[in-house]
C-alpha cells in the first residue's frame, strides 16, 4: 500500500530458517519500490487468535487516510495446517509514515470460518465499498467445490458472510491469496479497488494451491447480486489465463494513488532443494513489480515493469540490424550480464513457412509444452541464452518460436529451459499480430532469476536458475538464431544492472 510518502510491503516471513514455518508479516518501505528500508515485522504471533501463525492478507485505506490490515491467524495447530481465522491490526500512531508498531484489538477474529473449512479458510482480500458496505472475499474450498467467501461490514470490525459466495468453481482446489479489483476498458491507467462505473471490468484471481500458479479471469461483478461473472472469453479454471507461466505464486495487487496505476506484485519459490536452501540461508524472492492493465481486446492483461526499474540502468549497449543466419549465435561483449536488462526486436522476412499449430498442444501444462514439442527444428526460433557460461556448459535460454494456425494467424510459444541441472522448464502461447513480421522481448536477468516479458507483456515466463559457472563476470550473454531461416535482430539494447540499495 501507499502511505504518507512511503510504498509499505508486508510479506510472509521466517525469521528463524530458510524453510516454511513460524510465519509473520515482514515489513519494508520505500520512496520507489526499488530501494528499500526494512522494518521490524508489523505482525508477529501474540494473541489466542494468531497463536500459531499470521498468515496472508491485504491492507486497505479507509476514509480519513486511515490503514487497516486483515490477516489469517492461526488459532490452533490442528486439524493441519492450522485453525483459521480472520483478524485485522491498526495502526498505534497513524502520523508514523512508517507504520513501525500495529495492534491487534480483542475484538478479534472479526471472521471465524464455518465448520466444514477450518483448515481451508484464508488470505482475506483489499475491501472494496458498494451499496453502504465494506465488503472483502476469503478463499476456501467446500468439499469439492473451490469458493471464494463474500463477507460485508458497515464499521469494518462486524462482517456478515454472504448468503451467496462471490465467485465459485468445481474441482479446482483450494483457492489461496484472491485478488478481486476493477481495471479500465481503456487506456493503461489503474482505479482504485472501490471503483465500480465508467469503462471497467473486474478480473478476479486465486493461487491454485493444487497447481501452485496464479489464474485470472476477466469478467463483471454485477454489484446488486454480488456476484462474479467471467466472460465468456475467459477459460475459468486451470487451463485458463495465468499472469507467470513460471516460477510465479501468491501474487497481490495494489492502486497507487500517486502514479493512477495498478501494481502487481508476485513471489517466486525455489527450484533447489529445502537442503541447498538452508545452506544458503534464504528461499524465496519477491519479483519485479509490474504495472497491470487490460489488453485493447478485453481479453486479457498487460504487464511491464514499473518505469522505476530504469534508475538502477548503467553502462548500456546498442545495437541494430544484426543479421543472425540459422544455426549461428553472437555472444554480447562489454557488459557486465549477472545482472541485466535486455530489449530485443526480432524481424522475419517472411511467415509463409511458419510451422503448424496443433491446438492439443494448448491443453498441455506449461511444464511440459517445450518438451513435447521441441523434437524439430522450427523455421522461425530462436531467442537469448541467459546466464551461461564460456564453453555452454551451463546456460538458460529465453527461448520463442512461431505457428500458423488453420485461421492464418500466429502463436508464438515463449520458453525458459534451464540447461543441464534438472529444474523445471516453464513454456507459455500467445496469440500475436505479427503483420509487421516483428517479434519483441524484454528479459531481466538477477544471478538467480530469469523474467521475460513478451510482445509488450502479453506473456511473461519467470524461472529460477542457480548458475555455478556463469557467476557475476563470468555470466556471458547471447542472442541465437535456432531456426531453418535468417532472421534479424532489428534492435538489441542492453544494460548492465546495477543494485538498489536496501538499508541493513
Amino acid at each position: 500500500m501507499y502511505y504518507m510518502g512511503y510504498y509499505h510491503l508486508f510479506y510472509q516471513y521466517n525469521p528463524k530458517d530458510a524453510v516454511w514455518g513460524n510465519i509473520v508479516w515482514a515489513h519494508s518501505v520505500s520512496k520507489d519500490m526499488i530501494n528499500w528500508i526494512p522494518l521490524e515485522p508489523a505482525i508477529v504471533p501474540s494473541k489466542p487468535f494468531d497463536k500459531y501463525g499470521c498468515w496472508s492478507g491485504s491492507a486497505t485505506i479507509l476514509p480519513g487516510n486511515k490503514p487497516v490490515i486483515l490477516y489469517t491467524g492461526i488459532m490452533a495447530k490442528n486439524p493441519k495446517p492450522g485453525y483459521q481465522v480472520q483478524n485485522y491490526a491498526i495502526p498505534a500512531n497513524c502520523s508514523d509514515p512508517f507504520l513501525k508498531e500495529w495492534i491487534k484489538p480483542d475484538d478479534n477474529p472479526i471472521v471465524k470460518p464455518t465448520h466444514e473449512n477450518v483448515s481451508s479458510f484464508r488470505d482475506p482480500t483489499t475491501a472494496w465499498f458498494n451499496n453502504g458496505h465494506w465488503k472483502m472475499i476469503v478463499g476456501s474450498k467446500h468439499n469439492h467445490r473451490s469458493v471464494a467467501y463474500l463477507y460485508r461490514s458497515r464499521d469494518f470490525v462486524k462482517w456478515t458472510k454472504a448468503k451467496h459466495t462471490l465467485h465459485d468453481k468445481p474441482d479446482t482446489g483450494m483457492w489461496e491469496c484472491p485478488d478481486f479489483y476493477p481495471v479500465s476498458t481503456y487506456g493503461t491507467n489503474g482505479v482504485e479497488t472501490s471503483t465500480l462505473e465508467g469503462g471497467i471490468k473486474h478480473v478476479f484471481k486465486v493461487s491454485l494451491d493444487a497447481t501452485r500458479f496464479d489464474m485470472y479471469t476477466i469478467g463483471t461483478y454485477n454489484t446488486i447480486k454480488d456476484k462474479y461473472f467471467p466472460d465468456i472469453t475467459s477459460i475459468d479454471g486451470w487451463a485458463g489465463l495465468r499472469y507467470n507461466y513460471g516460477n510465479f505464486y501468491a501474487s497481490k495487487t495494489f492502486f497507487d494513488p500517486v502514479q493512477n496505476r495498478r501494481i502487481l506484485w508476485g513471489w517466486a519459490n525455489e527450484s533447489s532443494t529445502t537442503l541447498e536452501d538452508t545452506i544458503k540461508g534464504w528461499a524465496g524472492i519477491q519479483l519485479i513489480p509490474r504495472m497491470v492493465w487490460l489488453h485493447p481486446s478485453g481479453k486479457q492483461l498487460l504487464q511491464w515493469p514499473i518505469q522505476e526499474l530504469e534508475s538502477l540502468r548503467g553502462d548500456r549497449l546498442h545495437q541494430t540490424d544484426v543479421t543472425l543466419n540459422k544455426g549461428e549465435m553472437v555472444e554480447i561483449n562489454g557488459l557486465t550480464v549477472s545482472q541485466a536488462d535486455v530489449e530485443v526486436t526480432f524481424t522475419f522476412s517472411s511467415l509463409d513457412e511458419a510451422e503448424t499449430f496443433d491446438p492439443e498442444w494448448s491443453k498441455l501444462p506449461s511444464e511440459n509444452l517445450e518438451m513435447e514439442i521441441c523434437g524439430i527444428r522450427g523455421t522461425k526460433q530462436g531467442g537469448l541464452l541467459t546466464l551461461a557460461s564460456k564453453k555452454l556448459e551451463e546456460y538458460t535460454p529465453v527461448f520463442f518460436r512461431v505457428f500458423q494456425t488453420s485461421d492464418d494467424k500466429h502463436k508464438i510459444l515463449i520458453s525458459s529451459l534451464k540447461k543441464d541441472v534438472y529444474k523445471p522448464s516453464f513454456a507459455g502461447f500467445v496469440d500475436v499480430d505479427l503483420a509487421k513480421k516483428k517479434l519483441s522481448l524484454r528479459t531481466l536477468i538477477d544471478h538467480s532469476v530469469v523474467e521475460s516479458f513478451g510482445e509488450g507483456g502479453m506473456t511473461v515466463i519467470t524461472s529460477r536458475v542457480y548458475p555455478t559457472l556463469a557467476v557475476d563476470k563470468n555470466a556471458h550473454l547471447y542472442i541465437f538464431n535456432n531456426g531453418t531461416e535468417t532472421i534479424t535482430v532489428e534492435k538489441l539494447d542492453v544494460w548492465s544492472m546495477r543494485s538498489p540499495y536496501v538499508m541493513n
